[in-house]
């Protein structure tokens, strides 16, 4: 019983060449042209069951075409003479989560590529193109890949299950040193050109039961070399196909199913694809008595602890039985679990499901953060404390407040009163003000740059507290970035607002401590702020001042005039006229100042705020937007991220 061939590629000594659409099947070799699948006609890759008879391509039905007519009946139409029809059915979109997790995925991918290096999003851009290719393709195919270790006989379960000796066996080591692949009905060559399996290599089951059990019908089967060949494109090959395949069944003997190799570089690392895994122990003909079972425990307890979740009591995992390919004991019950697999047509969904999980589960680190990062009132309200504080909001509300004394001062003192402050106010040499800035060394003091690199360092921080390191570092580049030129602008706000001239001790921005003594806008010499509005009731106060200094001055002129005889003697009188006016020029002046300690101290907290409020935006443009966008940025594709994995099939 020899293999029928697939794809144009059959071992026959019939060669011709035609245009045509379809496939055929036939041991002609052909080299045809065409749109469909299959690439001729001299061949045919299509094949099918007409009347108990078996239609083996091009000769075949050119005979029964021949037969037809010496009966008088109409000739079967061959592809030739059909109206083109299409080989590959396209892929029909599954209903359920998998659209919506790969459209979250490639916008996840999509979001992520600023802030997350080529190697890191790698596996998950390979995912979505193979997805995409795979979803170009037939979705009545399953495409199933057997591999197994050297010696295992994952070919001859091959044979067994395609009903022919299709791949070679024997003791010769490795045997299959390419995938060989073998279809159950057309339209898979765009997955086997996926797979890159020649066209030499193709083939088609022979007829018999094996070719047209109807459970088997869509089915691609393929064998690969040995996972563990000393060759290292063998390897290789394996590897890239088991990728690519819908399903792989594990071919393991008594002798190797314990192998690290097997267990550490495959069966661990795709877990995740239990749902569209088979694992078979071979040759179980080798084993005496029991010992196919204690085996099989054993091959289970292994599966468990690699994390493989096996398919028992009707739920989702892998397949685990055990066969002998040699005698056929087992092959008919893996063939019906086979079929039942195939006709399920869920496989690729499933595995493009497993792909998406494994991807999730590789980039978890750099979506998934430990608590709720972000920022908090709590911290806007302490970098506002902060810049609030580099910018020396206190210093102008208690400048404005001082400078509101001082007017009221001025407008409702005594006229002697306001000499002798003036006198104190000279700023001698040697006065007590200027020894008490000179007792504190300015060294000892954060300067105001270095409190709003504080202020931005500290904010940063605090945004950045759990996010996974590509996001924080992120949040810390924004955040430094817009840093830039900030005590220069917190300069230009002090200035604008008249701030005093800030202190030894740090109470302003450096370039202020400059720019404020001479504000180009409008504030006075020395950084004082402008005059504040007087109340409507200072007017009667310095009125009432001035009746209390005539009265002084007119006592005063009274006694003198008595005393060089001008005026008639009388003390009594003059004297009480000066007292009352020694008495209530003070008196109207305490007042004055009782009145005001309420307006000044409104008026100079409302000049910290304007500066506190100025300075609060400034950071907050800045400093605070740019971090939120990065934070609202990340949010988005954390939210990505749940959607991937939220419809997850293995757990992860």
């Amino acid at each position: 019983m020899t293999a029928v061939t697939d794809e144009d590629q059959g071992p026959g000594n019939v060669k011709g060449k035609g245009e045509g659409k379809g496939r055929g099947r036939g041991t002609g070799r052909g080299e045809g042209e065409g749109t469909g699948v299959g690439a001729g006609t001299s061949d045919g890759a299509g094949a099918g069951r007409k009347d108990g008879r078996w239609d083996d391509g091009l000769i075949a039905r050119r005979a029964a075409a021949a037969e037809a007519r010496e009966a008088g009946e109409s000739a079967p139409r061959t592809p030739d003479q059909d109206e083109a029809q299409p080989q590959v059915e396209a892929y029909a979109p599954a209903d359920g989560p998998l659209p919506t997790r790969l459209d979250a995925l490639r916008e996840l991918v999509g979001l992520s590529r600023a802030r997350l290096d080529r190697d890191t999003l790698a596996e998950a851009g390979r995912v979505l193109d193979e997805a995409a290719a795979r979803q170009r393709l037939s979705s009545r195919h399953t495409v199933i890949a057997i591999a197994g270790a050297t010696g295992s006989g994952k070919s001859t379960l091959f044979n067994a299950l395609a009903g022919a000796p299709i791949s070679d066996t024997g003791l010769r080591r490795p045997t299959t040193s390419q995938p060989i692949a073998c279809s159950w009905t057309d339209g898979a060559a765009g997955l086997l050109d996926r797979l890159a399996v020649p066209g030499r290599l193709r083939r088609r089951p022979h007829p018999g039961p094996a070719a047209f059990d109807e459970a088997l019908q869509g089915l691609v089967l393929v064998d690969l070399p040995d996972h563990d060949s000393a060759a290292t494109e063998h390897r290789d090959q394996v590897d890239r196909v088991l990728a690519l395949v819908d399903a792989v069944i594990w071919v393991v003997d008594p002798e190797k199913y314990a192998d690290a190799a097997l267990h550490e570089r495959y069966l661990r690392p795709l877990a995740g694809h239990a749902e569209v895994t088979f694992v078979v122990l071979n040759q179980t003909d080798r084993l005496p008595g029991e010992a196919a079972d204690l085996v099989l425990d054993d091959l289970r307890r292994l599966l468990d602890e690699d994390g493989i979740a096996l398919g028992e009591h009707g739920e989702p995992g892998a397949t685990v039985m055990s066969l002998s390919a040699l005698t056929g004991d087992g092959v008919p019950e893996l063939r019906e679990m086979v079929g039942r697999f195939v006709q399920d047509r869920t496989a690729a969904t499933r595995r493009l499901s497993a792909d998406i999980d494994a991807a999730a589960a590789r980039l978890r680190p750099v979506y998934v953060a430990e608590g709720r990062p972000g920022l908090g009132e709590r911290a806007r309200e302490e970098f506002t404390d902060r810049l609030a504080e580099a910018v020396g909001a206190a210093a102008a509300g208690q400048a404005a407040e001082r400078e509101w004394r001082r007017n009221a001062s001025r407008a409702c003192g005594t006229p002697w009163l306001r000499l002798w402050r003036w006198y104190e106010n000279r700023g001698l040499p040697g006065s007590l003000d200027r020894m008490g800035q000179a007792l504190t060394p300015p060294e000892e003091e954060l300067t105001a740059r270095q409190r709003v690199e504080q202020a931005v360092r500290i904010v940063a921080g605090d945004a950045a507290d759990g996010l996974p390191g590509p996001w924080a570092q992120a949040v810390r580049e924004a955040a430094f970035t817009g840093a830039r030129g900030l005590p220069e602008a917190l300069d230009e706000l002090a200035v604008k607002a008249g701030a005093p001239a800030p202190s030894k001790r740090g109470g302003g921005t450096e370039a202020g401590q400059a720019a404020v003594a001479g504000s180009p806008l409008g504030a006075p010499p020395g950084g004082r702020p402008a005059k504040p509005p007087r109340p409507k009731w200072w007017p009667a106060a310095v009125l009432a001042q001035v009746s209390m200094t005539l009265l002084q001055i007119f006592g005063g002129l009274w006694l003198v005039g008595q005393i060089i005889g001008v005026l008639e003697p009388g003390l009594v009188t003059p004297a009480l006229i000066m007292l009352a006016g020694v008495v209530g020029g003070p008196l109207v002046e305490w007042s004055c100042a009782a009145a005001i300690r309420g307006p000044a101290r409104r008026y100079g907290q409302d000049a910290e705020r304007r500066l506190r409020e100025a300075a609060a935006g400034c950071g907050r443009a800045r400093v605070l937007d740019p971090v939120a966008a990065e934070l609202v940025r990340y949010r988005e594709v954390r939210e990505r991220y749940v959607t991937v994995t939220e419809f997850s099939t293995t757990g992860r």
